[in-house]
């Protein structure tokens, strides 16, 4: 098999079919198959992917949701591809996006891991999908909306043509063309992570084996991510924050003092509980 694309569903039938149509629409000149892994929904959306799309589509059904890097590892384990693709079960992939990437990762086999242009529902950019990686000082500058000139400290790379290719240091788990064998070098996803940060982790990872993670600018996805101004679950919330916390912690605070860190840990708990009580006055969806 050329390629394997790995996609996690929970309790998101529409989302995900239409994800899947996305890619079965096409033809490719090389093997494709999809894996859908779910995460032990709690409705019927399982039962009825396997309906609708029968033998066309491989699926693994978790028992417990162990979250959305443990459902990833767990189609990866049975992967014996060239190449895999992690993709988020809402979205859409257009037409030559997987061709095109994949024919560039043939010619650059020094590229570890490759994304594409993310679009929202709107068709503005999703700006995770072209970034540095996180740290105190760029962190601090984007939280306060703060304007730098400064390279090292533009998390979101707003300075970077949006349809150019170039080298970044990480892409968005909505989207992830890698080599399997890079995976199996440096590991899978950190199931530490329950959602959130793993795609930072493991790219953070990837360039730390040396290979080269691109953006290519050329090529497009459309990305259903909730709205900001729609009530969240607070689970999600607090996964959200614990992924900084446990990223920091594992890739940071060994270069920091212990003051440094402390500020940090604070900082990440005071967003948290602040975000969870802004979220009580939001709408619901």
């Amino acid at each position: 098999m050329d390629l394997s694309v790995v996609i996690v569903n929970y309790g998101t039938f529409e989302l995900t079919k239409n994800t899947i149509n996305s890619i079965l629409e096409y033809s490719y000149p090389f093997s494709v198959e999809v894996i859908v892994v779910d995460n032990a929904s709690p409705d019927d959306s399982l039962s009825k992917l396997r309906q609708y799309f029968n033998d066309k589509v491989r699926f693994i059904a978790s028992k417990t949701n162990r979250g959305f890097a443990a459902g990833n590892n767990q189609a990866l384990e049975v992967v014996d591809s060239k190449y895999v693709l992690l993709l988020n079960s809402d979205t859409i992939v257009w037409e030559n996006t997987l061709a095109d990437i994949y024919s560039y990762m043939e010619n650059n086999p020094d590229v570890g891991a490759c994304g594409c242009q993310v679009l929202l529902e709107d068709n503005s950019l999703d700006k995770a999908c072209k970034r540095s990686f996180p740290n105190v000082k760029n962190s601090f500058f984007r939280l306060f909306h703060i304007p730098t000139k400064s390279k090292d400290d533009n998390y979101n790379l707003d300075d970077l043509d949006d349809n150019g290719i170039y080298e970044i240091d990480c892409l968005t788990g909505a989207f992830i063309f890698t080599r399997k064998k890079v995976l199996d070098d440096i590991g899978f996803l950190d199931e530490t992570f329950f959602m959130y940060g793993e795609d930072i982790d493991l790219c953070y990872r990837i360039k730390d084996a040396n290979w080269k993670i691109i953006y290519y600018g050329k090529d497009k996805i459309t990305h259903f991510k909730g709205a900001s101004s729609t009530k969240q679950k607070p689970k999600l919330i607090y996964e959200f924050y614990r992924a900084m916390y446990i990223y920091y912690k594992k890739h940071h605070a060994h270069e920091s003092n212990f003051l440094t860190n402390l500020v940090v840990y604070l900082g990440i708990a005071v967003l948290c509980v602040l975000k969870l009580f802004l979220n009580i006055f939001k709408k619901k969806n």
